[in-house]
């Protein structure tokens, strides 16, 4: 259980630090799921900077089992809000994403 533990951390971390310098960095290509979803640029970009650093408490947290879990908590709230915001613009189709990764940040905190 451990090994599953170390490599679903290691693809949220991937995940989230890639996708939060994209928000994080204004790049349009980052910011357009969060325009669809009618999400101002300034949110958008501070959640980007909250998953990045999230992304590096989980890879800190493989030492560290309390920090990784307050990251996974914070990755778990960020996922569940995008999925409120992806249905309230009636965008069920593109709510899949955040789904998924919640499902696995979920996966992770029960497998620590």
């Amino acid at each position: 259980m451990h090994t599953a533990h170390i490599i679903v951390s290691s693809l949220l971390a991937l995940v989230f630090v890639i996708s939060g310098l994209a928000k994080a960095s204004g790049n349009p290509r980052g910011l357009a799921v969060t325009r669809e979803v009618n999400v101002k640029d300034g949110i958008a970009r501070i959640v980007g900077v909250i998953e990045a650093l999230a992304a590096l408490g989980v890879v800190i947290g493989l030492r560290n089992g309390f920090v990784q879990w307050i990251a996974l908590v914070v990755l778990w709230v960020i996922m569940s809000g995008a999925m409120y915001f992806h249905f309230r613009a009636e965008k069920i189709k593109s709510s899949f994403p955040p789904f998924f990764l919640l499902t696995l940040v979920s996966i992770a905190l029960v497998t620590i």
